[in-house]
C-alpha cells in the first residue's frame, strides 16, 4: 500500500485529460491539437491516455472524463 502518499498527476497527464474534455470541430483537429499543444505524436498520446485511464489518480482528478473514456474503451473492446 502507498499509505495515501500518491504523487499528484503531472502537468502532461493533466494536459491530456484537459484535451480530452474539449470538443473538436472536424477530422484532424484533435490530432493537430495533440501535436501543437502537447508536442506528442498521436500514437504516443493515445498510449499515454490509455495508461492514464487505468491510473486511480486520473480518476480522482477528473472522474467525469475518465469514466466517460473508460466506457468508450470498453464498448470498443466489446465490439471487436
Amino acid at each position: 500500500m502507498d499509505g495515501g502518499q500518491r504523487r499528484p498527476l503531472g502537468r502532461r497527464e493533466q494536459d491530456i485529460l484537459a484535451l480530452e474534455r474539449r470538443g473538436f470541430p472536424g477530422p484532424g483537429a484533435k490530432e493537430r491539437a495533440i501535436r501543437e499543444e502537447l508536442g506528442l505524436a498521436p500514437i504516443r498520446y493515445y498510449q499515454l491516455l490509455n495508461a492514464l485511464l487505468d491510473d486511480p489518480r486520473a480518476l480522482e482528478h477528473d472522474p467525469v472524463t475518465v469514466n466517460r473514456l473508460r466506457r468508450i474503451r470498453e464498448r470498443r473492446r466489446a465490439e471487436r
